[in-house]
């Protein structure tokens, strides 16, 4: 697998950059099937299938990881990276965008992640033009509803259900491994994140989990965007407490409560979840949702 490593970040800034130290950072694979495995790291879970057409992989994390992750890939395959999909925009699933484009890998996205990344290099002046790193790091496939691989044996559909975590995140369904990625729509660490600049929406997420539940039945494994593999159970527990939080503040908005008045009232305490960490953005996002409807 050839490697051509670029130490330039991946729309990270110099001072962000400053503050992160990824050298202690250690990348582990974990096996789901045959040919399907997961690289844990810092950032989002990447998803891998490899075989004889070559190694096909879901996001990338950040760029000083990019040497670590393909030297964890060679120790998977001695194909190369031929395509890498990004599941959304943020620079935690496609910092190393750029060095896997170096290599030769081929960079497919929703059409919003490809025009999202492109309009936060130039500001949304059009008439900007890219630098050469900039350029290669774009999504040069792109998609609307869904495309699918024929690689390794088995057939790889993406699809996208609108609006969730941002305004284009993709999901990757290995069909014979019946093995969902969901990007970080489902995550397992923390209370949804809804990007709202990003074209996020809490209700959004809600409907992708229905989506999810719709499609897959109790073997699926679901790779979520950070946590641990989970079931078909796990996702529709955490469907139904979405489904308690958002029930909770609508009755809430219905007595006249503002935000603030809400947010005191502990609406997620019951939950089991105190290891989440504090849920005041998750709900300020889901308040706005519902009072704009």
């Amino acid at each position: 697998m050839k490697k051509l490593f670029c130490l330039g970040a991946f729309l990270l800034s110099a001072s962000c950059m400053a503050q992160q130290d990824f050298s202690n950072v250690q990348i582990i694979p974990h096996q789901l099937s045959d040919n399907i495995y997961y690289l844990e790291g810092q950032g989002g879970n990447i998803g891998v299938s490899v075989g004889d057409d070559g190694v096909f992989i879901i996001d990338d994390q950040f760029a000083p990881l990019s040497e670590k992750i393909l030297d964890a890939l060679e120790m998977l395959s001695d194909e190369p990276v031929r395509f890498v999909l990004n599941t959304h925009h943020h620079p935690d699933h496609v910092g190393g965008n750029t060095n896997m484009a170096r290599t030769g890998a081929v960079i497919v996205a929703h059409d919003f992640v490809r025009r999202y990344l492109k309009n936060g290099f130039t500001d949304g002046d059009p008439s900007q033009m890219l630098t050469a790193d900039q350029s290669l790091g774009l999504p040069i496939v792109t998609f609307t509803d869904s495309v699918d691989f024929h690689l390794n044996g088995d057939d790889i559909h993406v699809f996208y259900n609108g609006p969730g975590h941002t305004g284009g995140d993709a999901f990757v369904y290995f069909l014979k491994d019946n093995i969902i990625h969901t990007g970080d729509v489902f995550r397992t660490i923390a209370y949804p994140r809804v990007d709202v600049g990003g074209g996020g929406s809490w209700l959004g997420i809600m409907a992708s989990y229905e989506k999810l539940l719709d499609i897959s039945n109790a073997q699926t494994k679901f790779l979520p965007g950070h946590g641990v593999v989970s079931s078909q159970q796990d996702l529709r527990d955490q469907y139904n407490m979405l489904r308690t939080i958002s029930n909770r503040m609508e009755q809430a908005i219905d007595q006249g409560m503002t935000l603030e008045q809400i947010l005191g009232l502990g609406i997620t305490d019951d939950l089991g979840h105190q290891d989440w960490g504090d849920p005041a953005a998750s709900l300020t996002a889901l308040y706005n949702e519902l009072i704009s409807l």
